[in-house]
Order: structure tokens, then C-alpha cells, then sequence
């Protein structure tokens, strides 16, 4: 009898905590196919599912489940509006929407995740398909922009940089940054997804300072040093055999006491454990990307390439996600 209760208790335990995740699903849900939006206004579910060409029976099914947890709310017999609007993720034409986090968890990281039983049982890995994914990692990197570049932006003024390499630029948003703001610094984006680099050099056509290069950043030599490089959302693509060679080729593209500034989540960090570790595990999934460094790789990486660590901070606490700043000795 007492086993039998506790398989009860521990059968009920795991389903209250999978209740946060239907917040997460219906939230993806709704920006994916831009629902709340469509709700903004009272419609009703017929008038949504016509309007859009979707099933009406999916739909009503979405919409119970918003209500039930208070995205979405009756408006008289017939019509449904989107509640508490502030909360939900904006719409996809919104560059900083956090709906894209929504859509790389759904559709990479949790997938991942699930196909661990399939992947111990058959001793293999995955291929990260760049083409497919790239876009969204992309625009997910732009929402780490607006904690990141208040960082950069000191580290230009403290050190009087003028000159930037970003490697990995992805479309473009801090070399634009920057260019808003100092349209006189020389800065030269490295970005090897043709998509994401014809993406780049089209929102930065108008910026004269700023050259954006579809290249693999393992073959690209400068013809000028730099004051500053930055690796941002880089590490797990880069073999930790191959890290070391890394850190090498960013000193010598440096100018002396240049700045090596790196963005990217840490394992075993004092922040954000339990994310970082998620993200961990959702890269060793891929046989083409990598674990995720620690600090005290990062610091021997340094030391042995002519680097100091001018700081450490986090940025993301609950990520687990730093900007480490390096310097040229």
C-alpha cells in the first residue's frame, strides 16, 4: 500500500513540474504563428482560423490552454483577446523579440535533448545543420546584444580602440552599433553563413567604415592589426583542441595591448549553473559543436598566448553568460 502511494506521490510530482513548460509551449505556439497578435483585438477563433488559413479545431485547443493560464481571456460568448500583452513575446517583425529564444529552446535545444536515449543506445551524434539553424542562433544573438554592448561600448572608451574585428558578427548588430555611435572606428565583420552575411552587408550598406566578409574565421588572414577583436557566441563552435591555436591567431592580429573581448556562457560558473549545464548538453548532442569553456580554461588559454584577463563579469546571471576582456601583454 505505502509503495503503491508513493509511486502516486512521485507520479504527481513530475507532472506539476512539467506545468511551466505549457507556458513556454503555448508562448511558442503564439509568436510562431503570430496568434497573439491576431488576438489583440476580441476575435473569435473562427474569424482567427479563416483569416490565417489554420485549423480552427487546433486552434480553439490553443486558446483553451492560453486561457486556462492566463495568456488569453473570454470576451463575451464568442471572442477571445490576448491578456497581459507585456508579458508575451512581440511579434516576429520585432528584431528583439524574445519569442526567437522561444523558437531556438523549441526547436533545436529541446529536440536535442530528447534524442539523448537514441543517441547513447546507437554510440553516435548529431550534425549541426548551419543552413537550417543559423538564421534563428543569429537572432537569438541579438537579444544578447542589448546586455552585451554597454560592455563593449566601455571597453572602446576606457582603451581608446578604433579599429574592431568582430568574428562570428552574425548579422551585423555590433559592428552597427558601434558604427551609429563612432562613424569614424574601422571595423571589418567575419561571418561564414552566406545568408546571415549577405544579411549583414545589406543593413550595413550605408556604413562606409564597416566591411562585412563571408569567410571561415580558421582561414582568414588580416591585411591590418586591430585594437580590439570580439568572439561573441563563438566557443561552441570551436574544437577545445583548437582553442588554443585561436587564442594565438587573436594575439597576433592585435595590436599591442589590444583587446581580446569574448562573450559566451560558462560551465561551472558561479552563475547560472543550471542553464549553463542545459547548454552543454544540448551542444555535446552535435558532433560538429562544442562544450562550452570554463573560466579557468579561458584564464590558461590566456597565459599561454601573451594575454592578462582585464576582467570577468557576468552579464546573464541566470545563463550563466560572461564577457571575459583580455589584453595584450
Amino acid at each position: 500500500m505505502i509503495g503503491e502511494m508513493v509511486k502516486v506521490w512521485r507520479a504527481r510530482t513530475w507532472m506539476k513540474k512539467n506545468v511551466p513548460f505549457l507556458y513556454s509551449w503555448h508562448a511558442y505556439v503564439g509568436y510562431e504563428m503570430d496568434l497573439f497578435d491576431s488576438f489583440t483585438k476580441p476575435a473569435s477563433i473562427q474569424e482567427v482560423a479563416l483569416a490565417k488559413n489554420i485549423e480552427m479545431d487546433l486552434l480553439e485547443q490553443w486558446v483553451e490552454v492560453g486561457i486556462t493560464i492566463k495568456h488569453m481571456k473570454r470576451v463575451g460568448d464568442e471572442k477571445v483577446t490576448t491578456r497581459n500583452r507585456w508579458k508575451l513575446p512581440t511579434s516576429k517583425r520585432d528584431p528583439h523579440s524574445s519569442g526567437i529564444l522561444l523558437k531556438e529552446m523549441m526547436e533545436l535545444h529541446i529536440p536535442a535533448l530528447l534524442s539523448y536515449p537514441q543517441l547513447l543506445r546507437n554510440q553516435t551524434k548529431q550534425h549541426f545543420n548551419s543552413d537550417v539553424h543559423g538564421s534563428t542562433v543569429a537572432k537569438t544573438s541579438i537579444l544578447l546584444e542589448r546586455f552585451a554592448f554597454p560592455k563593449v561600448q566601455k571597453a572602446i572608451k576606457k582603451f581608446n580602440v578604433n579599429s574592431i574585428l568582430d568574428l562570428g558578427c552574425g548579422e551585423g548588430g555590433y559592428v552597427k552599433r558601434i558604427g551609429d555611435r563612432y562613424p569614424d572606428k574601422r571595423m571589418v565583420g567575419i561571418e561564414i553563413h552566406e545568408a546571415v552575411a549577405k544579411a549583414a552587408e545589406e543593413s550595413l550598406s550605408d556604413y562606409e567604415n564597416i566591411e562585412i566578409l563571408c569567410k571561415d574565421l580558421h582561414e582568414y588572414e588580416p591585411g591590418q592589426l586591430f585594437d580590439m577583436i570580439m568572439a561573441n557566441n563563438l566557443f561552441h563552435y570551436i574544437n577545445p583542441s583548437e582553442r588554443l591555436q585561436f587564442f594565438e591567431k587573436a594575439s597576433t592580429w592585435l595590436e599591442k595591448e589590444g583587446l581580446f573581448f569574448v562573450l559566451t556562457p560558462m560551465q561551472k560558473s558561479k552563475h547560472g549553473q543550471q542553464f549553463s549545464s542545459a547548454f552543454n548538453s544540448f551542444f555535446m548532442t552535435f558532433q560538429n559543436l562544442y562544450p562550452i569553456p570554463s573560466q579557468k580554461e579561458m584564464e590558461t588559454l590566456a597565459g599561454k598566448t601573451n594575454f592578462k584577463v582585464e576582467s570577468v563579469e557576468p552579464i546573464v546571471k541566470e545563463g550563466g553568460w560572461y564577457v571575459m576582456i583580455f589584453r595584450k601583454n
